[in-house]
């Protein structure tokens, strides 16, 4: 490999010496004091796929960084890591990827895919050759030693520098990258948080833009950040310094089975040396994870959320206000970002069902508010205080929406259909099927017409989602 590509020139490390130690030993000695430091990784059943690491100098966020690289498994073995980086020098329209030789750092040689960069130039109008964006660029190379402590350098890099900040080329480059985003393959998103606020603005401003991008949608992270632009936060330059680079990684994840963990917080206010408190620089360490695909809920889980969820009712028909929301006590899919639907039986009659998918709220807050929504479904006559002795309660977890191409993707009883054009929207859970036995053309002519408002045969020029349910009562 090192001799075939002789030829080439390597992109020598540029910033050794200055965002992180510059001789092997001293480098090697600062991630051994780095490493465990920080966060150790979190116990988790699902599949690292994607990292979100920031890219100052290691004295400031070299620990948030760690944190993010020891999310990554021990003995853990990839084909490849595609690192996405913005650039701060260059405006261009869409990513360049690196095909010129291999990447250096002091801690040795890191072999670029040069053939598949060269495909991905060929392939991809967005994927461009621009190797000067990288010459200078740190956001990318500080990840570099990092990745080399975590894997040594049995791993081929796949080096990006986006140079746009238009969200669709950053959808196209999303596209461009999706054949990739798999097991077999890490992805390092590099980027730095609020720029400048003081210490308490950041901390805030900060927290909110993890939520967003841990919500897992692209428009609501772009929300986000234009409203921190619009609130005239003292000294705040920017959010998200390389906002391109993680809306490119919602654009991968927005229509899957993935969920975002938030890892490690700290600003450059907290460094022992240098932490000046009135203007600081934020970091965050996330981590992306490929969800199983079957959903799996402990008898313990179904439990308590059956019980929170009766408590919810109980309180709101008894006094007339929601209560608060009851944290959950369990670290298990209770906390996960999902969406579920409540449903009301009084004497076995269905007397309200509510719910909503995926979006910000965890399930335990999901069906808490659901539930009470549930119990002022304006469908049905008004539940009594008399009756919720005999109240029974079902409630369904769903797994993501998946977006089909065709209804022979749709297994009935599986299954549940929504339906989505412009603002009119329709959903029918997986039983709906098997309660009316409805055939295939009845359950998506009865959703588009009854649900989504768009009449018998509106599915047809509809987007169509499918989702599965685990369902339960009690």
């Amino acid at each position: 490999m090192k001799n075939r590509l002789q030829k080439y020139k390597n992109r020598e490390a540029a910033v050794a010496g200055r965002f992180y130690p510059g001789t092997k030993q001293k480098l090697r000695s600062e991630l051994e004091h780095l490493f465990p430091a920080a966060k150790k990784r979190k116990d988790t059943p699902y599949q690292l796929q994607a990292l979100v690491s920031p890219h100052a100098g290691y004295i400031f966020s070299g620990e948030v960084a760690a944190s993010a690289f020891n999310q990554i498994p021990e003995n853990s073995s990839y084909k490849r890591v595609f690192i996405i980086a913005s650039s701060h020098r260059y405006h261009f329209n869409g990513g360049a990827v690196y095909n010129a030789g291999n990447y250096e750092t002091p801690l040795g040689e890191i072999d670029v895919d040069i053939r598949l960069a060269n495909q991905l130039i060929r392939s991809s109008k967005v994927i461009v050759e621009k190797n000067e964006a990288h010459e200078l660029e740190h956001s990318l190379e500080v990840q570099l030693p990092l990745l080399q402590y975590k894997l040594g350098n049995k791993f081929m890099l796949i080096p990006i520098i986006i140079g746009t900040h238009d969200p669709d080329v950053c959808k196209h480059l999303a596209s461009a990258l999706e054949p990739f985003f798999n097991q077999e393959n890490l992805f390092v998103f590099s980027t730095d948080f609020s720029h400048y606020p003081a210490y308490a603005d950041a901390n805030k401003i900060d927290f909110l833009t993890a939520q967003a991008i841990c919500g897992n949608n692209p428009k609501e992270l772009l929300t986000i950040l234009d409203k921190h632009k619009t609130q005239n936060i003292t000294n705040l330059s920017t959010p998200l310094c390389s906002w391109p680079s993680v809306l490119t990684l919602l654009y991968l994840t927005e229509s899957q089975n993935f969920l975002y963990e938030k890892i490690e917080y700290k600003n450059s206010g907290d460094a022992e040396i240098y932490g000046d408190k009135n203007q600081v620089v934020g970091y965050w360490a996330l981590a992306c994870y490929k969800k199983n695909e079957e959903l799996y809920i402990t008898d313990e889980e179904k439990s308590e959320l059956l019980e929170k969820a009766r408590t919810a009712i109980n309180h709101f028909i008894k006094t007339g206000e929601k209560a608060k929301t009851v944290p959950s006590g369990s670290t298990g899919i209770l906390n996960e970002i999902a969406g579920a639907f409540v449903s009301i039986y009084i004497n076995n009659e269905l007397r309200g069902c509510i719910g909503g998918f995926a979006r910000t709220k965890t399930l335990n807050e999901m069906v808490q508010s659901m539930a009470v929504s549930a119990a002022c479904d304006i469908r049905f006559e008004n539940l009594q205080e008399k009756e919720l002795n005999n109240m029974q309660l079902e409630i369904s977890v769903l797994t993501p929406l998946k977006k089909i191409k065709s209804i022979d993707e749709i297994e009935l009883g599986k299954h549940g259909i929504y339906i989505k054009k412009g603002l009119n929207t329709g959903t029918f859970l997986p039983q709906v099927a098997k309660k009316t036995d409805w055939d295939l053309e009845k359950f998506l002519g009865h959703c588009s017409r009854d649900k989504a408002g768009l009449g018998w045969e509106g599915w047809k020029t509809a987007e169509l989602f499918t989702y599965e349910a685990a369902i339960f009562k009690g």
